[in-house]
Protein backbone atom coordinates (compact mmCIF):
# COMPACT_ATOMS: atom_id res chain seq x y z
CA UNK A 1 0.00 0.00 0.00
CA UNK A 2 1.25 3.48 -0.94
CA UNK A 3 1.49 6.30 2.18
CA UNK A 4 1.67 9.70 1.94
CA UNK A 5 1.47 12.23 4.07
CA UNK A 6 -2.09 13.79 2.72
CA UNK A 7 -4.80 12.20 0.97
CA UNK A 8 -7.08 14.91 -1.01
CA UNK A 9 -10.37 13.20 -1.86
CA UNK A 10 -11.71 15.41 -4.59
CA UNK A 11 -10.09 17.32 -7.46
CA UNK A 12 -12.07 20.29 -8.11
CA UNK A 13 -10.85 23.87 -7.35
CA UNK A 14 -11.25 22.88 -3.41
CA UNK A 15 -9.18 19.88 -3.97
CA UNK A 16 -6.73 20.71 -6.24
CA UNK A 17 -6.03 24.41 -5.13
CA UNK A 18 -5.44 22.70 -1.65
CA UNK A 19 -3.63 19.77 -3.16
CA UNK A 20 -1.42 22.34 -4.84
CA UNK A 21 -0.65 24.84 -1.85
CA UNK A 22 0.26 20.98 0.38
CA UNK A 23 2.81 19.54 -2.40
CA UNK A 24 5.13 22.46 -1.28
CA UNK A 25 5.96 20.54 1.65
CA UNK A 26 4.49 16.93 1.68
CA UNK A 27 3.46 13.96 -0.27
CA UNK A 28 0.12 14.80 -1.66
CA UNK A 29 -2.32 12.10 -3.36
CA UNK A 30 -5.55 13.46 -5.29
CA UNK A 31 -8.54 10.96 -5.66
CA UNK A 32 -10.60 12.05 -7.97
CA UNK A 33 -14.03 9.65 -8.63
CA UNK A 34 -14.36 10.59 -12.26
CA UNK A 35 -12.01 10.08 -15.13
CA UNK A 36 -11.27 13.66 -15.57
CA UNK A 37 -10.98 16.19 -12.49
CA UNK A 38 -13.32 18.99 -12.62
CA UNK A 39 -16.38 16.78 -14.02
CA UNK A 40 -18.98 18.28 -11.83
CA UNK A 41 -19.54 21.39 -10.00
CA UNK A 42 -16.05 23.30 -11.16
CA UNK A 43 -16.09 22.33 -14.78
CA UNK A 44 -19.87 24.13 -15.14
CA UNK A 45 -18.70 27.01 -13.06
CA UNK A 46 -19.85 30.67 -14.59
CA UNK A 47 -17.47 32.00 -12.37
CA UNK A 48 -17.05 35.77 -11.45
CA UNK A 49 -14.72 37.56 -8.83
CA UNK A 50 -17.22 39.63 -7.24
CA UNK A 51 -16.17 41.53 -3.72
CA UNK A 52 -19.56 41.09 -1.87
CA UNK A 53 -20.53 38.23 -3.09
CA UNK A 54 -21.22 35.75 -0.17
CA UNK A 55 -21.51 37.17 3.53
CA UNK A 56 -18.63 37.44 6.36
CA UNK A 57 -15.52 34.97 6.00
CA UNK A 58 -16.52 34.15 1.78
CA UNK A 59 -15.97 37.96 1.65
CA UNK A 60 -12.77 37.97 3.49
CA UNK A 61 -11.22 34.80 1.60
CA UNK A 62 -11.92 36.72 -1.77
CA UNK A 63 -10.40 39.75 -0.75
CA UNK A 64 -7.29 37.68 0.30
CA UNK A 65 -7.67 35.62 -3.25
CA UNK A 66 -7.46 38.82 -5.50
CA UNK A 67 -3.70 39.13 -5.18
CA UNK A 68 -2.95 35.54 -6.31
CA UNK A 69 -5.21 36.53 -9.62
CA UNK A 70 -4.10 39.52 -10.62
CA UNK A 71 -0.27 38.09 -10.44
CA UNK A 72 -0.01 34.21 -9.78
CA UNK A 73 3.15 32.42 -9.58
CA UNK A 74 5.29 32.16 -12.40
CA UNK A 75 4.45 29.12 -15.10
CA UNK A 76 1.09 29.29 -13.32
CA UNK A 77 -0.66 29.89 -16.50
CA UNK A 78 0.09 32.07 -19.53
CA UNK A 79 -3.75 32.96 -19.40
CA UNK A 80 -4.93 36.31 -18.25
CA UNK A 81 -6.86 35.13 -15.07
CA UNK A 82 -8.68 38.07 -14.51
CA UNK A 83 -10.74 40.19 -17.30
CA UNK A 84 -12.57 43.10 -16.61
CA UNK A 85 -16.73 42.53 -16.59
CA UNK A 86 -18.35 44.58 -13.77
CA UNK A 87 -21.46 43.78 -12.91
CA UNK A 88 -25.03 45.27 -12.95
CA UNK A 89 -27.98 44.82 -10.35
CA UNK A 90 -30.92 45.91 -11.65
CA UNK A 91 -34.40 45.99 -10.18
CA UNK A 92 -37.96 47.41 -10.23
CA UNK A 93 -39.73 50.61 -8.51
CA UNK A 94 -40.36 48.17 -5.59
CA UNK A 95 -37.16 46.73 -5.52
CA UNK A 96 -35.51 50.14 -4.91
CA UNK A 97 -34.92 50.08 -1.55
CA UNK A 98 -33.19 47.24 -1.34
CA UNK A 99 -30.83 48.42 -4.22
CA UNK A 100 -30.11 50.95 -2.47
CA UNK A 101 -29.11 49.14 0.62
CA UNK A 102 -26.98 47.10 -1.44
CA UNK A 103 -25.65 49.75 -2.65
CA UNK A 104 -24.49 51.88 0.66
CA UNK A 105 -23.15 48.36 2.23
CA UNK A 106 -20.73 47.78 -0.70
CA UNK A 107 -19.77 51.30 -0.83
CA UNK A 108 -19.34 50.87 2.97
CA UNK A 109 -16.67 47.66 2.45
CA UNK A 110 -14.65 49.90 -0.30
CA UNK A 111 -15.90 48.38 -3.59
CA UNK A 112 -16.96 50.97 -6.43
CA UNK A 113 -20.95 50.51 -6.33
CA UNK A 114 -22.75 53.30 -8.29
CA UNK A 115 -26.86 53.78 -8.03
CA UNK A 116 -27.67 54.35 -11.79
CA UNK A 117 -30.54 55.74 -13.47
CA UNK A 118 -32.98 53.90 -15.80
CA UNK A 119 -31.60 55.21 -19.00
CA UNK A 120 -27.57 54.83 -17.61
CA UNK A 121 -28.62 51.08 -16.97
CA UNK A 122 -29.91 50.52 -20.44
CA UNK A 123 -26.78 52.16 -21.73
CA UNK A 124 -24.77 49.81 -19.88
CA UNK A 125 -27.06 46.70 -20.77
CA UNK A 126 -29.26 47.35 -24.69
CA UNK A 127 -31.81 44.34 -23.99
CA UNK A 128 -33.18 45.75 -20.67
CA UNK A 129 -37.18 47.03 -20.96
CA UNK A 130 -36.85 50.78 -20.19
CA UNK A 131 -40.71 49.97 -18.79
CA UNK A 132 -39.28 47.50 -16.82
CA UNK A 133 -36.02 48.83 -15.02
CA UNK A 134 -36.63 51.47 -12.65
CA UNK A 135 -32.93 51.60 -10.88
CA UNK A 136 -29.43 49.87 -10.96
CA UNK A 137 -26.57 49.85 -9.13
CA UNK A 138 -23.38 49.11 -11.64
CA UNK A 139 -20.33 47.49 -9.95
CA UNK A 140 -17.75 48.11 -12.34
CA UNK A 141 -14.55 46.32 -10.44
CA UNK A 142 -16.40 42.84 -10.77
CA UNK A 143 -14.17 40.49 -13.38
CA UNK A 144 -14.71 37.59 -15.04
CA UNK A 145 -12.26 34.61 -13.91
CA UNK A 146 -11.06 31.91 -16.25
CA UNK A 147 -12.19 29.05 -14.25
CA UNK A 148 -10.08 26.41 -16.65
CA UNK A 149 -6.89 28.06 -16.72
CA UNK A 150 -7.33 28.79 -12.73
CA UNK A 151 -8.08 25.10 -12.49
CA UNK A 152 -5.56 23.26 -15.07
CA UNK A 153 -2.70 25.65 -13.18
CA UNK A 154 -3.20 24.56 -9.82
CA UNK A 155 -3.14 21.09 -10.85
CA UNK A 156 -0.18 21.47 -12.89
CA UNK A 157 1.42 23.30 -10.44
CA UNK A 158 1.00 20.05 -7.99
CA UNK A 159 2.28 17.74 -10.22
CA UNK A 160 5.34 20.02 -10.40
CA UNK A 161 5.48 19.73 -6.92
CA UNK A 162 5.70 15.77 -6.87
CA UNK A 163 1.91 15.60 -6.24
CA UNK A 164 0.06 12.66 -8.03
CA UNK A 165 -3.72 12.74 -9.40
CA UNK A 166 -5.33 8.90 -9.47
CA UNK A 167 -8.76 9.69 -11.55
CA UNK A 168 -11.56 7.03 -11.60
CA UNK A 169 -10.89 6.63 -8.28
CA UNK A 170 -14.55 6.61 -6.29
CA UNK A 171 -13.85 6.12 -2.69
CA UNK A 172 -15.55 3.02 -1.50
CA UNK A 173 -14.36 2.57 1.93
CA UNK A 174 -12.21 5.17 4.75
CA UNK A 175 -10.91 3.70 7.87
CA UNK A 176 -8.68 4.98 10.80
CA UNK A 177 -6.14 2.28 12.04
CA UNK A 178 -2.62 3.01 13.68
CA UNK A 179 -2.93 6.84 13.55
CA UNK A 180 -3.41 6.50 10.13
CA UNK A 181 -6.26 5.98 7.29
CA UNK A 182 -6.79 4.23 5.01
CA UNK A 183 -8.66 4.78 1.38
CA UNK A 184 -10.14 2.26 -0.56
CA UNK A 185 -10.87 2.95 -4.25
CA UNK A 186 -11.01 0.76 -7.78
CA UNK A 187 -7.49 2.01 -8.34
CA UNK A 188 -6.10 1.06 -5.11
CA UNK A 189 -6.10 1.33 -1.83
CA UNK A 190 -3.63 4.21 -0.12
CA UNK A 191 -2.90 5.49 3.32
CA UNK A 192 -2.12 8.70 5.15
CA UNK A 193 -2.12 10.76 8.90
CA UNK A 194 -4.39 13.02 7.05
CA UNK A 195 -6.96 13.15 5.29
CA UNK A 196 -8.56 15.90 3.10
CA UNK A 197 -12.41 15.73 2.52
CA UNK A 198 -12.43 18.00 -0.53
CA UNK A 199 -15.24 15.98 -2.68
CA UNK A 200 -17.81 18.78 -2.73
CA UNK A 201 -21.41 17.63 -3.46
CA UNK A 202 -20.56 13.79 -1.93
CA UNK A 203 -18.54 15.32 1.02
CA UNK A 204 -21.26 14.02 3.73
CA UNK A 205 -20.76 10.27 1.81
CA UNK A 206 -17.43 10.60 2.06
CA UNK A 207 -17.91 11.37 6.68
CA UNK A 208 -20.29 8.34 6.53
CA UNK A 209 -17.85 6.08 4.75
CA UNK A 210 -15.22 7.56 7.24
CA UNK A 211 -17.99 6.87 10.79
CA UNK A 212 -17.82 10.32 10.80
CA UNK A 213 -20.69 12.64 11.59
CA UNK A 214 -21.62 14.79 8.86
CA UNK A 215 -21.54 18.39 7.86
CA UNK A 216 -25.15 19.02 6.96
CA UNK A 217 -24.50 19.63 3.16
CA UNK A 218 -27.37 20.65 0.88
CA UNK A 219 -26.28 20.23 -2.31
CA UNK A 220 -28.38 22.69 -4.60
CA UNK A 221 -28.83 22.20 -8.47
CA UNK A 222 -28.30 25.41 -10.71
CA UNK A 223 -29.28 25.02 -14.17
CA UNK A 224 -27.36 27.51 -16.77
CA UNK A 225 -27.91 27.75 -20.61
CA UNK A 226 -26.81 29.45 -23.80
CA UNK A 227 -28.60 31.59 -25.73
CA UNK A 228 -27.44 33.24 -29.38
CA UNK A 229 -27.80 36.96 -29.64
CA UNK A 230 -27.47 39.38 -33.01
CA UNK A 231 -25.97 42.76 -30.33
CA UNK A 232 -22.64 42.92 -29.55
CA UNK A 233 -22.03 41.89 -25.76
CA UNK A 234 -18.77 41.94 -25.64
CA UNK A 235 -19.03 44.67 -23.42
CA UNK A 236 -21.89 44.22 -21.39
CA UNK A 237 -21.68 43.48 -17.66
CA UNK A 238 -23.55 40.64 -16.01
CA UNK A 239 -26.83 41.54 -15.22
CA UNK A 240 -28.84 40.51 -12.69
CA UNK A 241 -31.96 41.16 -11.26
CA UNK A 242 -32.26 42.50 -7.74
CA UNK A 243 -33.54 39.29 -6.45
CA UNK A 244 -31.89 37.27 -7.96
CA UNK A 245 -34.32 35.62 -10.21
CA UNK A 246 -32.08 35.40 -13.17
CA UNK A 247 -29.07 36.28 -14.63
CA UNK A 248 -27.75 36.93 -18.03
CA UNK A 249 -23.46 37.73 -18.60
CA UNK A 250 -21.84 37.30 -22.13
CA UNK A 251 -19.73 34.69 -23.07
CA UNK A 252 -17.57 33.86 -26.09
CA UNK A 253 -19.81 35.90 -28.14
CA UNK A 254 -23.12 34.57 -26.65
CA UNK A 255 -25.12 35.23 -23.59
CA UNK A 256 -25.00 32.58 -20.70
CA UNK A 257 -28.43 32.43 -18.69
CA UNK A 258 -29.28 31.44 -15.93
CA UNK A 259 -32.67 31.34 -13.36
CA UNK A 260 -30.02 31.44 -10.03
CA UNK A 261 -32.24 28.39 -9.16
CA UNK A 262 -31.01 26.75 -5.88
CA UNK A 263 -32.92 23.04 -6.22
CA UNK A 264 -31.92 20.81 -2.67
CA UNK A 265 -31.54 17.20 -3.89
CA UNK A 266 -28.93 14.12 -3.31
CA UNK A 267 -25.31 14.22 -5.03
CA UNK A 268 -25.59 13.11 -8.46
CA UNK A 269 -24.30 13.24 -11.95
CA UNK A 270 -27.28 16.50 -11.67
CA UNK A 271 -28.68 17.67 -15.15
CA UNK A 272 -30.10 20.73 -16.46
CA UNK A 273 -34.35 20.53 -16.47
CA UNK A 274 -36.59 21.76 -19.02
CA UNK A 275 -38.90 23.62 -16.40
CA UNK A 276 -35.89 25.68 -14.79
CA UNK A 277 -34.86 26.59 -18.65
CA UNK A 278 -38.70 27.32 -19.12
CA UNK A 279 -38.50 29.71 -15.64
CA UNK A 280 -35.88 31.48 -16.98
CA UNK A 281 -36.85 32.40 -20.57
CA UNK A 282 -39.72 33.60 -19.05
CA UNK A 283 -38.24 35.98 -16.65
CA UNK A 284 -35.59 37.13 -19.17
CA UNK A 285 -38.04 38.08 -21.86
CA UNK A 286 -40.23 39.93 -18.97
CA UNK A 287 -37.36 42.08 -18.33
CA UNK A 288 -35.23 42.20 -21.27
CA UNK A 289 -36.29 42.30 -25.33
CA UNK A 290 -34.57 39.41 -25.93
CA UNK A 291 -36.66 36.94 -27.53
CA UNK A 292 -35.20 33.18 -26.95
CA UNK A 293 -35.87 30.74 -29.46
CA UNK A 294 -33.65 28.27 -29.37
CA UNK A 295 -31.13 28.00 -26.61
CA UNK A 296 -27.68 26.21 -27.23
CA UNK A 297 -25.28 23.90 -24.59
CA UNK A 298 -27.46 23.24 -21.39
CA UNK A 299 -25.71 22.22 -17.74
CA UNK A 300 -26.46 22.40 -14.38
CA UNK A 301 -24.40 21.95 -11.51
CA UNK A 302 -24.65 21.06 -7.97
CA UNK A 303 -23.66 23.56 -4.74
CA UNK A 304 -23.56 22.40 -2.36
CA UNK A 305 -23.98 24.44 0.71
CA UNK A 306 -23.80 24.40 4.95
CA UNK A 307 -26.37 26.04 7.03
CA UNK A 308 -24.46 29.39 7.64
CA UNK A 309 -23.41 29.28 3.74
CA UNK A 310 -20.29 29.62 4.64
CA UNK A 311 -17.62 27.01 3.73
CA UNK A 312 -15.94 24.29 5.87
CA UNK A 313 -12.35 24.10 6.52
CA UNK A 314 -10.81 22.54 9.46
CA UNK A 315 -10.17 19.02 11.07
CA UNK A 316 -13.06 17.28 12.47
CA UNK A 317 -12.98 16.85 16.66
CA UNK A 318 -14.07 13.70 16.75
CA UNK A 319 -12.03 11.93 14.02
CA UNK A 320 -8.39 12.57 14.06
CA UNK A 321 -6.92 13.71 10.93
CA UNK A 322 -9.70 14.10 9.38
CA UNK A 323 -10.37 17.62 7.69
CA UNK A 324 -13.23 19.10 6.28
CA UNK A 325 -12.96 21.19 3.06
CA UNK A 326 -16.63 21.44 1.82
CA UNK A 327 -19.44 23.50 1.53
CA UNK A 328 -18.30 26.24 -1.03
CA UNK A 329 -21.57 26.92 -2.70
CA UNK A 330 -21.06 29.45 -5.46
CA UNK A 331 -18.07 30.69 -4.20
CA UNK A 332 -15.32 28.14 -4.92
CA UNK A 333 -13.11 29.41 -7.30
CA UNK A 334 -13.39 33.63 -5.82
CA UNK A 335 -11.92 32.52 -2.65
CA UNK A 336 -9.74 29.83 -4.19
CA UNK A 337 -6.39 30.66 -3.85
CA UNK A 338 -6.89 31.93 0.03
CA UNK A 339 -8.72 28.85 1.11
CA UNK A 340 -6.29 26.71 -0.14
CA UNK A 341 -3.35 28.63 1.70
CA UNK A 342 -5.43 28.53 5.06
CA UNK A 343 -5.96 24.94 4.46
CA UNK A 344 -2.54 24.07 4.15
CA UNK A 345 -1.67 26.04 7.29
CA UNK A 346 -4.86 24.11 8.89
CA UNK A 347 -3.84 20.72 7.79
CA UNK A 348 -0.10 21.55 9.20
CA UNK A 349 -1.74 22.41 12.36
CA UNK A 350 -0.74 26.21 11.99
CA UNK A 351 -2.69 29.93 12.43
CA UNK A 352 -4.12 31.12 9.08
CA UNK A 353 -1.72 33.01 6.75
CA UNK A 354 -1.09 36.86 8.62
CA UNK A 355 -2.82 38.56 5.24
CA UNK A 356 -6.01 36.99 6.16
CA UNK A 357 -5.94 37.83 9.87
CA UNK A 358 -5.55 41.81 8.48
CA UNK A 359 -8.98 40.68 7.11
CA UNK A 360 -10.30 39.72 9.99
CA UNK A 361 -10.70 36.02 9.16
CA UNK A 362 -10.17 33.51 11.97
CA UNK A 363 -10.21 29.77 12.29
CA UNK A 364 -13.65 29.84 14.15
CA UNK A 365 -15.02 31.20 10.97
CA UNK A 366 -14.53 28.22 9.29
CA UNK A 367 -14.37 25.54 11.62
CA UNK A 368 -16.30 21.94 11.57
CA UNK A 369 -17.34 22.71 14.98
CA UNK A 370 -18.79 26.17 14.79
CA UNK A 371 -22.57 26.92 15.76
CA UNK A 372 -25.17 27.33 13.01
CA UNK A 373 -24.05 23.50 11.17
CA UNK A 374 -26.89 21.18 11.73
CA UNK A 375 -24.12 18.20 11.60
CA UNK A 376 -27.13 15.92 9.96
CA UNK A 377 -27.59 14.37 6.45
CA UNK A 378 -29.48 17.87 4.64
CA UNK A 379 -31.20 14.91 2.01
Amino acid sequence: MEKFDTIVIGAGIAGASAAYELAADRKVLVLERESQPGYHATGRSAALFHDTYGKGAVVKLTRASRGFYEKPPEGFTEAELLTPRGVLIFGRADQRAKLEASQRESEKAGVSARLVSRDEAVALVPVLRPDYIAVAVHEPAVMDLDAHAIHQGFLKGLRRRGGRVVTDADVTAVKRTGGEWTVDTPAGSFAAPAVVNAAGAWGDEIARLAGVRPVGLSPKRRTAFMVATEHDARTWPAAIDADEAFYIKPDAGQLLASPANEDAMPPHDVQAEEMDIAIAIDRIETATTLQVRKIGRKWAGLRSFVADRVMVAGYDDAAPGFFWLVGQGGYGFQTGPALARATAALVAGKDLPEDMKAFGLSKADLSPSRSGLSREFAY
